[in-house]
């Protein structure tokens, strides 16, 4: 069942990462996090009350709200760089955030293995092949770098909290939904902010409501991914969860290649696919 689960967190977050970098392409980013995630909260409230997951609350669920406040701004600098693309480099770099757990661990006394070493060099020599050969020449792919390292030390300690919020179903039900309340709160006052600044909130041509089930998808697809994730490492070896959970940015890349057509330079997919091999190092070590 572990095995089961950790494939379609992988599904499910590839998925929403290819859904949410298509849609910033039209709409801004935060009004994509701010919708999807509210659209995640009613659901989330629904299923909370169903189960009766509020009989779970507790001091625990400080560790949720933080999650909630550091996954707005992780999915905003991805959904930008997946804007900017290309999505086979993005997604894979994105993956990396798996260090931050093993920091956690370091913090509380570990001590990583060889194969962890490997991993973290290996995906250091990722992130400079990926920019390919105008990695020092053009903004715009710096930019992309930039905001998807951002992004994956926001998706590790999403990860490190939300694990700590919760250690049973119905209470990872209440964690989730506590996180994405937070979500809302900070995306929707990110948002106010940026809009009082002068940027837009919504497309030219007004609210997107044709793509309004693409950010109900991007949302739930999320949402799920979280909770199929924490099964799996509930239910399983914490190792294996996060190998086969980390293989989303493949499905990601998939997605945009065959939607997309997207095609990557030679010293880009090499980057993209040490990247890879680095967090599947990383987390298996």
């Amino acid at each position: 069942m572990t095995a089961l689960f950790a494939l379609a967190t992988s599904v499910l977050w590839g998925l929403a990462d290819f859904g949410g970098g298509l849609l910033t392409r039209r709409t801004p980013a935060l009004t994509v996090v701010v919708v999807s995630q509210s659209i995640a909260v009613a659901v989330l409230g629904v299923v909370v009350v169903a189960t009766g997951g509020w009989s779970e609350a507790g001091p625990q669920l400080w560790f949720a709200v933080a999650a909630g406040l550091v996954g707005p701004v992780a999915m905003l600098a991805f959904y930008k760089a997946l804007a900017l693309g290309p999505m086979g480099v993005v997604s894979p770099l994105g993956s990396i955030g798996v260090a931050v757990p093993v920091g956690v661990g370091l913090v509380l006394g570990e001590r990583p293995g060889l194969l962890q070493f490997v991993g973290i060099l290996v995906a250091v020599a990722g992130v400079c092949l990926a920019g390919g050969p105008q990695f020092r020449g053009a903004p715009v792919q710096r930019q992309a770098i930039a905001l998807t390292l951002l992004a994956a030390f926001g998706f590790g300690a999403v990860m490190a909290l939300i694990a700590e919020a919760s250690t049973t179903l119905t209470g990872l039900f209440l964690a989730l939904f506590v996180q994405r309340v937070t979500n809302v709160a900070a995306g929707g006052l990110a948002l106010y902010v940026s809009v009082r600044r002068g940027a837009p909130a919504l497309p030219a041509d007004g609210f997107p409501w044709r793509t309004l089930p693409a950010l109900a998808f991007v949302g739930l697809a999320d949402v799920a991914a979280n909770g199929t994730y924490s099964i799996a490492a509930q239910q399983g070896p914490v190792t294996v969860a996060a190998v086969l959970a980390s293989l989303y940015p493949v499905v990601t890349a998939v997605a945009a290649r065959g939607f997309l057509r997207e095609r990557l330079r030679a010293i880009q997919a090499a980057g993209a696919g040490l990247a890879l091999v680095g967090t599947v190092l990383l987390a298996s070590g």
